[in-house]
């Protein structure tokens, strides 16, 4: 994998380059976000690690002048900022995840590692398999091995949620924001009712299921063959 990482403060820089290349990443780094734009566009990176607080360009205009110019590599955000409102403003930039600092050097490599598979293995437009379950998007149809699942709309739109970001932690705010929207009556405990209907509906339990529930952090949907 080949990362660059955008990153302006000097002594956190160094420690996250030392952290990728004793774990083997191939890594760049670059401290301002008009250098990271140029890089970004010519360096064929697979993942970049992207400041939100860059000089000369940002990290929102970073991510969206990358976007429109067509680059396809896996954004990953990383911030101080924690409010709603700026976790959705990141991943309308065109980042792909969104991780707070300070951070655990452990999550941040399982991340790389989530976003570099899902480019690499992209998920099929029509027809997503995973575990025993075939997931019709064309037709919004789910299978369980051979038997047709009914599921309410709310519950499709999690499920597809989890599937298409396998192997990804999503915070209970990231999930509210993607599928209940601008819904302002939706409450955390609203959402973890829906977790735990879906659960039920695929047969899985909290202690054994494809949706695992990380601690302090949010759900993340496993699959062992991604």
């Amino acid at each position: 994998m080949k990362v660059l990482l955008a990153e302006d403060d000097l002594r956190l820089g160094k420690l996250i380059m030392k952290m990728l290349k004793k774990e083997q990443f191939t890594a760049d780094w670059v401290d301002n976000g008009e250098t990271a734009y140029d890089q970004a566009l010519t360096g064929d990176y697979d993942v970049i690690i992207l400041d939100w607080m860059l000089p000369e360009k940002d990290g929102i205009e970073v991510s969206r002048l990358l976007r429109k110019e067509g680059y396809s590599g896996a954004i990953l955000m990383l911030t101080a900022r924690d409010a709603l409102e700026d976790r959705v403003q990141g991943l309308d930039s065109g980042a792909d995840d969104y991780m707070m600092k300070p951070f655990a050097f452990e999550e941040l490599f399982a991340r790389l590692r989530s976003l570099y598979r899902r480019n690499f293995f992209p998920v099929d437009q029509n027809v997503i398999r995973t575990h025993d379950l075939t997931i019709d998007l064309t037709n919004h149809l789910i299978k369980k091995n051979d038997e047709l699942l009914s599921l309410t709309s709310r519950e499709y739109q999690l499920l597809v949620y989890f599937v298409k970001n396998t192997g990804r932690i999503l915070s209970k705010e990231m999930i509210m924001s993607r599928v209940w929207e601008e819904s302002s009556d939706v409450t955390f405990n609203t959402m973890e009712a829906f977790v735990k209907l879906l659960r039920k509906k695929l047969g899985q339990s909290k202690q054994s299921s494809y949706i695992k529930t990380i601690r302090g952090l949010g759900y993340m949907w496993v699959d062992e063959h991604v």
